[in-house]
């Protein structure tokens, strides 16, 4: 995995589910580091970036350093009119998510946003009812379970029943703030969303996909500012706790408050507890062993096993989700899903509790 300054790309091996020039895409509004790894993870299934805008020249810039060969469009309608464009892949501001997916789905195209997909319920509800009527989908790159490769191989043996039935999924996903290279709008509450909203979008998709629910209830939530008052609107603390409609019981923390000394942006790990054994997902770091990100620990009745998983999985949603937008399926992930996650991290935004 690479992180450069706020570039999230993660690299895998390209295993192209399409014919070269089957799948053209555009990306537009480069606001967040992540449309690098929304693109990377496109291009590797065989997806071609044939276009990008933005309407500041400095990130389309950068981001033609990344991928050399995408054409510059003079406007974002240059690429919605264009009829051979078959998905928009986006990391706006986030407040401006949902209404950009508006946009895209009325021009006829898919919709592939990073998280968090919505800053409020009412941009939630626009989406639904415009997924409703289009037939186009709003997909979200949450990464976290998305491009990590112990994640994906955790829902493998989930889904086989290595661990028995899951009964609570515990996350953590401490950040670096890095506030010096932050845009201004991750400090406005309005803008960003809230912690729970933004980066607790990550920790309640995967409780629900490792659970296997279909809804859940928010039990209860908390935000703070801890250490910068400096940034009177950020919350650098957040946690929840919810229970599916299964009775699988969650609990996550969030944070900016990743020290300098770890060697990576944050030791953002899961917990996944079964009738029969448990998972340990160590996504990032394996703090202070020198074994990289990507290990996985797993015991059942038969012991106890270490697998090293970097270079070894991939990242099958990419290609899924180029087959899914040219046959109209949902293997991937299903709409309901990914709105259902964006519900949830919103609904606990507005009962948080505020700590001191």
């Amino acid at each position: 995995m690479t992180v450069q300054g706020m570039t999230y790309a993660p690299k895998g091996k390209p295993n192209p589910v399409v014919a070269k020039g089957d799948f053209p895409f555009a990306a537009m509004h480069l606001d967040h580091g992540h449309i690098y790894g929304q693109c990377n993870g496109l291009i590797e299934a065989g997806g071609e970036l044939r276009y990008v805008f933005d309407p500041d020249p400095d990130r389309v810039a950068r981001f033609r350093e990344a991928f050399p060969e995408v054409k510059v469009a003079r406007a974002a309608d240059e690429i919605l009119d264009d009829p051979e464009i078959r998905l928009v892949a986006a990391a706006a501001v986030p407040c401006e998510r949902g209404p950009l997916g508006l946009k895209v789905m009325d021009a006829g195209k898919d919709y592939f946003t990073d998280k968090t997909p919505f800053t409020s319920l009412e941009q939630l509800e626009a989406a639904r009812r415009k997924v409703q009527e289009t037939g186009r989908k709003y997909m979200v790159y949450y990464s976290e379970r998305l491009h990590v490769e112990c994640a994906v191989f955790a829902g493998e043996l989930v889904q086989e029943g290595v661990i028995g039935r899951v009964v609570q999924v515990l996350g953590l996903g401490p950040h670096r703030l890095n506030a010096a290279a932050r845009p201004a709008w991750f400090f406005e509450r309005e803008k960003y969303g809230g912690i729970l909203a933004d980066i607790g979008s990550h920790q309640i998709e995967q409780f629900l996909t490792y659970s296997g629910a279909q809804d859940a209830t928010v039990r209860s939530a908390a935000v703070a500012n801890y250490h910068h008052p400096e940034y009177p609107e950020l919350e650098d603390f957040g946690e929840a706790s919810l229970v599916a409609d299964n009775g699988c019981s969650n609990y996550f923390r969030v944070d900016w408050l990743t020290p300098d000394g770890l060697s990576t942006w944050g030791d953002g790990r899961t917990f996944i507890l079964g009738t029969d054994g448990y998972l340990e997902l160590r996504k990032y770091t394996d703090v202070a062993r020198g074994g990289g990100g990507d290990q996985l620990y797993l015991v059942t009745h038969e012991g106890e096993t270490h697998l090293p998983l970097a270079g070894k999985v991939g990242f099958p949603f990419f290609g899924q989700l180029i087959l899914d937008c040219l046959h109209r399926t949902e293997n991937a992930m299903t709409q309901a899903h990914a709105f259902k996650a964006a519900e949830l991290c919103l609904l606990a935004q507005a009962c948080a509790q505020r700590l001191a």
